[in-house]
């Protein structure tokens, strides 16, 4: 299809040295493609880990950060009203053109009242904080679970955003705008009753201490929509397994659909996808994911990030925030969002895909 993609990467803690092993860079991203120029890298894992470590941004010296686009530390003129502040891991390729097409939606947004700190590996909030305040800035938006954390022991005026988390908890939720990379379910469910019209019931099975949040908004959606959503908690792999089989058993392949969300405990990869994908296959039950990699492996569809229009929203969020002095608390589901499929599915299912809204990503890759 000729398109070119650059998803949003969750970041890890790493070394900001070029020098970083195969493994560590494997490990900063899980679900979702990086695309660059004519290769598609896989990214595994997920929220296993810290994602970005902030450290001190030196007013001297600041780090260089891109060879192919100078993004160093930019504070355009904003009026002397103070501005944004995004905070980002120094990193190598493929992965620095993440950031830069993030940043690249913010700056859009914010038109100019943006500063954008690369920062190294040793964390110093002292110093940290004293590099802020001399931007004048009102509003931080940090990237990262390790992000969050850092960012929450800022001084307490500053106003929060965070990206690139899967979920957070009610704590750290009370003074910041999370926003998740879970996409939107009532996106999901839409785009499910255009591929599967008839589809009257969905089950899904999540661990409550992860995605709590997320089933509220997914049962708010599916009766917004028409449809039923059957939830199953499970806390561990054997009841995760216990309710797939119960739900395998029940299921009405011409009417119900099972949804995946992204959940450690219950979508675990190495026993209950293989159970998943074989059983789902033969009998013809429709599942959609949450996860982008499990498109390729055989699930219907799944949204992933837009990263340039998640910078559009992230800064959206900071600039409210700047306007309102602190409203818009609270989990935000992924909205900006692109869609992949898996045609050799879609088409076991007799799924019409010329009937479908586009997508943005099709498997098997022609």
């Amino acid at each position: 299809m000729g398109i070119s993609f650059l998803l949003l990467a969750l970041f890890a803690s790493l070394s900001v040295s070029v020098q970083a092993s195969t493994k560590d860079s494997h490990e900063i991203f899980r679900d979702q493609p990086v695309w660059i120029g004519e290769s598609l890298f896989d990214i595994e894992r997920l929220d296993d880990f810290q994602e970005v470590l902030i450290v001190p941004v030196r007013v001297a010296g600041l780090v260089n950060v891109a060879v192919q686009r100078k993004v160093a530390n930019k504070l355009a003129d904003a009026g002397g009203a103070g501005g944004i502040a995004v905070i980002y891991p120094e990193i190598g390729e493929p992965y620095r053109s993440v950031f830069t097409q993030i940043i690249d939606g913010i700056e859009e947004k914010a038109k100019g009242r943006v500063s954008n700190f690369a920062v190294g590996k040793d964390v110093d909030v002292g110093q940290l904080k004293i590099a802020l305040r001399r931007q004048d800035t009102k509003v931080v938006i940090a990237l990262g679970r390790q992000g969050m954390r850092v960012a929450r022991s800022l001084e307490s005026d500053l106003g929060l955003v965070i990206g690139g988390v899967l979920s957070a908890s009610e704590e750290e939720v009370q003074s910041a705008q999370v926003n998740s990379l879970s996409p939107d379910p009532a996106l999901l469910f839409s785009r499910l009753k255009s591929m599967m019209p008839k589809a009257r019931r969905i089950f899904t099975v999540y661990d409550p201490r992860q995605n709590e949040w997320l089933i509220r908004l997914a049962k708010d959606a599916a009766r917004q929509q028409g449809l039923e959503l059957v939830t199953y908690q499970a806390e561990d792999l054997r009841g995760a397994m216990r309710a797939y089989q119960e739900i395998l058993a029940k299921a009405d392949v011409e009417k119900d659909a099972l949804w995946l969300p992204q959940d450690s405990t219950t979508v675990e990869d190495s026993t209950v996808m293989p159970m998943l994908l074989q059983e789902s296959w033969g009998r013809n039950l429709t599942m959609f994911s949450s996860s982008f990699s499990h498109v390729r492996r055989g699930v219907l569809f799944s949204l992933y990030p837009d990263n340039v229009d998640l910078g559009r929203s992230l800064a959206g969020s900071a600039l409210s925030l700047m306007a309102t002095g602190g409203s818009g608390f609270g989990m935000m589901p992924l909205r900006e969002v692109l869609m992949a499929i898996n045609l050799r599915t879609a088409r076991h299912l007799g799924v019409n895909t010329s009937r479908l809204q586009s997508f943005d990503m099709a498997f098997p890759e022609q």
